[in-house]
């Protein structure tokens, strides 16, 4: 047996023998002559060591050495030696090409293992694993696999030797780790499962999710399994709340009785259920399995048609399993295994009963509440599919709403409902959402807020914004909304909002869609511009900017509509958020347009606000307003109106020590637009010593 302290001092010895022979046959076949003599002398040492071992082991029976005084001039020629590291040499090469064939053998017998324990048979995985073992020992693959073979046969102690076998070959094992937390943690070991977890993150510190997924899972076992120490202490002094569990869950498991008699008795078991005691009371007592042990019961809560039987039944179920899941997570965990419960969770919510609808929701809300919860509703559903369903209560007056709103932000700010970038959403969501904006006078319109948000946060994913934006649909239904609120401003402003941080977010992609309604995008975000609330200006600034970003013809008719001269307003009123998107779209505007060039310096009299802004301490918003400067400064009296202002000093401080390489560039080409254009800021960068500052300033702008 691989556990054997014998058979552990035999596989040391082994590899360390392994390791000598290996590193003499490099040290003899080194071109270095000193390593070369080292090498030859620890052979003959070695050599003789083990003559010397032999000679003794054979005085213990018959000594009949005879000790020749004389030297052997045979042993001592440079012939024999010769020989002697060839024979050596030989050895080691035929150990080598055994190791390899034993490699193979073991290569194959782990697939032909590997092979068995997907199959599900894990007895015949641990044969094919142990015979590799048997040719190549110190296989440390092969030891973590039949460990993970013998978790699955629950032969525990099996799997920590094979696992303390593996670190013997790599200290550096993780798998390793893993599965002897495992193991530990089955045999009720919790203090050596953290240390094994502890262990694994130490060895590979990027395990960090699965670290704490580990730890939360021994935590939880330890805390299951001091509740039902405590319930069963319960039980057996008599307690009549323990009492009460046990006589309603047999009275429930009778059958053939009518389904009122059932919903009646689960209500009751539902308020006899007042703490952690009764709710473990409730799982020792196969609780759980009602649906499974009672046809009846399983055959009223999964009708495709209810009646009022049926619909009182789900609702004392629902309020059951919020009575023993609150707070729980064994129960939680227990309760989302159960395949009826998992598949019929979203029938629920879309079986058109109000007070079904409202309890199926209180339930999620206990698992959407909390990290370990949401992680539960990750493995058991596609959450994903659940944005659809619901989005649907959006219109809804009452407090299902905001209930399925909290439930959905919950599960959008957690790790395990945000889909992969390839992700999409299904195909019902965006036609619900722009049936929504179209009708948002009749709908929840605080939950219709929330609900652009969410959407708004998911375009994190790209498949699922790159979807969005190339939807003609919504972007026609946000612009069709914004309509609405510009003829009647009375709508709630969180909305509008909404809407606006989601097209902000889609904007981040570039397609043909969005080059068509770029005009109109921007016109709409002009005239919000006059809007009293300062977040709408805000989120009205940044789609602006990125629209106008995405079609030559958007800037064009932004400029007409006064975008040069508001922008200045924006900037003048502050906010570093509304600053930093005005700045932008006078970036995007003084690049491509003469007449915005014009704009820009009759609406900032000698440019004023952009010597401001070059003066602040955000490296972003001066290298924009350098940007902004140079772009002008060919425009007739622009450059003129800057004598004295201070812009050559101000320009040079940045081009020399600005933080970031684009305002640095930016900063030296306005001063050299600005020397172009008026020869006497050319003798004021002189005497500050600029030209220099300059040259050594692009240079190191042109490295970088």
């Amino acid at each position: 047996m691989l556990g054997d302290p014998d058979q552990e001092r035999d596989f040391q010895r082994f590899l360390c023998r392994v390791e000598e022979i290996s590193n003499l046959v490099q040290g003899l076949s080194s071109a270095d002559p000193a390593v070369r003599e080292r090498a030859i002398a620890e052979t003959e040492k070695k050599l003789h060591e083990q003559e010397a071992s032999k000679e003794e082991d054979s005085r213990v029976t018959v000594d009949r050495t005879v000790i020749n005084t004389r030297p052997s001039d045979a042993t001592n020629s440079p012939g024999s030696k010769e020989a002697f590291l060839a024979a050596l040499e030989k050895d080691a090469k035929e150990r080598a090409q055994q190791r390899k064939r034993n490699e193979l053998l073991a290569n194959a017998l782990k697939e032909k293992g590997n092979e068995a324990f997907r199959k599900g048979d894990y007895a015949t995985a641990i044969q094919r694993y142990t015979e590799g073992l048997e040719k190549l020992k110190d296989k440390q693959e092969l030891y973590t696999n039949r460990a993970q073979a013998y978790l699955r046969m629950h032969e525990y102690e099996k799997a920590i030797g094979d696992c303390e076998w593996a670190l013997k070959c790599n200290a550096k094992c993780a798998k390793a780790f893993f599965l002897m937390g495992k193991a530990h943690l089955a045999l009720q070991h919790y203090s050596q499962s953290r240390q094994c977890y502890e262990k694994l993150l130490q060895t590979d510190p990027q395990k960090q999710s699965l670290f704490e997924d580990c730890v939360n899972e021994v935590n939880l076992e330890e805390k299951r399994l001091k509740a039902e120490e405590r319930a069963m202490e319960e039980a057996e002094s008599g307690s009549l709340a323990a009492l009460a569990i046990k006589e309603l869950l047999q009275k429930l498991h009778r059958p053939d009785q009518s389904i009122l008699y059932y919903a009646g008795g689960i209500r009751l078991l539902a308020g006899a259920v007042k703490g952690c005691t009764e709710q473990t009371l409730f799982r020792t007592n196969n609780g759980f399995s009602l649906l499974r042990a009672n046809e009846a019961v399983r055959r009223g809560f999964c009708a495709e048609r209810r009646g009022s039987a049926e619909v009182e039944l789900a609702v004392s179920l629902l309020l059951l399993w919020q009575a023993v899941c609150t707070g729980n997570e064994a129960n939680q965990h227990l309760l989302l295994s159960d395949p009826d419960v998992d598949a019929q969770l979203p029938k629920l919510l879309s079986s058109g009963e109000a007070e079904i609808q409202q309890q199926t929701l209180a339930l999620l809300s206990l698992y959407s509440g909390s990290e370990t919860g949401r992680r539960l509703l990750g493995k058991h559903q596609d959450l994903t599919s659940w944005l659809q369903v619901l989005m649907s209560f959006v219109p809804c007056s009452d407090a299902r709403a905001g209930s399925a709103m909290d439930i959905l932000s919950e599960l959008a700010a957690g790790v395990r409902f945000k889909p992969q970038s390839g992700a999409l959403l299904p195909p019902g969501v965006v036609p619900l959402f722009t049936q929504l904006l179209a009708s948002a006078k009749l709908v929840n319109q605080a939950a219709l807020a929330r609900c652009a948000g969410i959407l708004g946060s998911l375009c994190a994913a790209v498949g699922i914004r790159v979807q969005l934006a190339e939807s003609r649909q919504c972007w026609q239904a946000c612009l069709q909304f914004l309509d609405q609120y510009l003829t009647d401003p009375a709508q709630p402003q969180g909305c509008v909002s909404a809407v606006l941080g989601l097209m902000m977010n889609l904007l981040l992609e570039s397609n043909v869609v969005i080059q068509g309604l770029a005009v109109e995008v921007s016109s709409r975000c002009l005239t919000l511009l006059g809007d009293r609330d300062g977040g709408i200006v805000t989120r009205a600034c940044g789609v602006l900017s990125r629209s106008l970003a995405a079609a030559s013809p958007a800037v064009e008719a932004a400029v007409r509509g006064g975008v040069v001269k508001k922008m200045i307003k924006v900037l003048r009123a502050g906010g570093k958020l509304s600053s930093s998107y005005a700045l932008r779209t006078l970036c995007i505007c003084t690049r491509s347009s003469r007449q915005a060039q014009e704009d820009l310096v009759k609406a900032d009299r000698r440019f004023r606000v952009l010597l401001q802004l070059l003066a602040s301490a955000d490296a972003d918003a001066a290298g924009s307003a350098a940007l902004c400067l140079g772009q002008c400064a060919a425009v007739r009296g622009a450059a003129r109106a800057l004598l004295g202002s201070g812009a050559v000093l101000a320009l040079l401080r940045l081009a020399a020590g600005a933080a970031t390489a684009a305002a640095q560039g930016n900063s030296a080409i306005a001063l050299g637009k600005l020397c172009l254009a008026e020869p006497r800021h050319l003798l004021q960068l002189r005497q500050l010593n600029g030209l220099a500052i300059l040259h050594s300033c692009l240079k190191h702008v042109q490295s970088s």
